[in-house]
């Protein structure tokens, strides 16, 4: 026979366990939501499951002599060397940000030729690129 007091244990023991997989639950749901992850041009083009209203972030290299700007946009392809992805961006982009130089794009598909960035990171040295990015560029040029 259990005593009161061992109950009472088990109890607040149990309920404890049950309070704490539920909080683990709820903030590793939330937290992969709000995860976003780059995409190259290629994925892009080659994904069925694509959600146009979703954020993404799309990533690869500024294509060389495909900067174009105006008072309003900047507009720029971008490519892993086998695809390619116009992108559309309004505001200031960093002063990192060249041609022929890696960049994520972080906005949202119009369809899978057409890009609309809500910001440009390019927080880097010129000569960094990540190492994801690096072994998807080594693949298409070879």
């Amino acid at each position: 026979m259990l005593t009161k007091k061992v109950k009472n244990r088990i109890l607040f023991l149990i309920c404890f366990l049950l309070i704490s997989l539920l909080s683990a639950f709820f903030l590793l749901k939330s937290l992969n939501q709000n995860i976003l992850y780059f995409k190259t041009p290629t994925e892009i083009l080659q994904s069925t499951e694509l959600n146009i209203k979703k954020k993404i972030r799309l990533g690869g290299m500024v294509k060389k002599d495909s900067i174009k700007t105006n008072q309003i946009e900047i507009k720029f392809i971008i490519t892993d060397l086998k695809n390619e992805i116009i992108v559309s961006y309004k505001g200031t982009v960093p002063s990192l940000f060249l041609e022929e130089k890696g960049v994520v794009a972080e906005g949202k598909l119009v369809d899978k030729k057409f890009f609309i960035a809500d910001r440009i990171l390019a927080k880097h040295d010129e000569n960094y690129m990540p190492p994801e990015l690096q072994d998807i560029l080594n693949k298409n040029v070879k």
